[in-house]
């Protein structure tokens, strides 16, 4: 049995030559597999909510920009009665831009005496006091309602509230409320 039969077929070209239209072919067929695999993350997500009937996702508002900061002391310990909040209001009729948002957030001591006496839980202590100086805020009329986010922290960082006053609103909500700086061509002017 003799193999020499076989071995006078030889290949017409080198089996390892590679011309530059096969490696441009190569590469662009690379292109179209790396396009038609990207996934867009925000149009997957929206398919999943629509498969099990789940409401579309509004998109979560920035958090505001952190401008000023004030503090109200002197809260006794267990309790949710607010001191004198005389500085407080005075300090929020100071942030009166419609654009900004007063963030309230209530705070403890850590203490096994800092918590609500009914139910023990230092959060609800926390979340009691950042609604009372809230509360009082809106009663006096230092700022409306719509402008205020509650917040309460149970880790230990004392007995106070903190409030702090954020830009949440952009320069296009103020615009239509001022008048021109400058007219767009002078003139015009009669």
């Amino acid at each position: 049995m003799s193999l020499a039969r076989f071995d006078d077929a030889a290949p017409a070209r080198a089996p390892w030559l590679i011309t530059l239209a096969d490696l441009s072919l190569l590469l662009v067929g690379f292109f179209v597999f790396l396009h038609a695999s990207r996934i867009d993350d925000a149009a997957l997500a929206q398919a999943i909510r629509a498969g099990f009937d789940a409401p579309s996702a509004e998109p979560a508002a920035a958090a505001p920009i952190a401008l000023d900061r004030a503090i109200v002391r002197g809260f006794a310990a267990g309790s949710a009665d607010t001191p004198s909040l005389a500085a407080a209001i005075r300090w929020a009729r100071g942030a009166g831009d419609p654009r900004t948002r007063i963030t309230i957030a209530g705070h403890v001591d850590g203490t096994a005496t800092d918590v609500d006496p009914l139910t023990g839980s230092a959060a609800l202590l926390a979340s009691d006091r950042a609604r009372a100086v809230a509360a009082a805020l809106v009663a006096s009329g230092a700022v409306a309602r719509d402008r205020i986010v509650l917040s309460a922290d149970p880790a230990p960082a004392g007995r106070h509230v903190t409030l702090s006053i954020g830009f949440a609103g952009n320069r296009q909500d103020a615009a239509g409320h001022r008048p021109p700086l400058a007219l767009s061509n002078p003139r015009s002017l009669p």
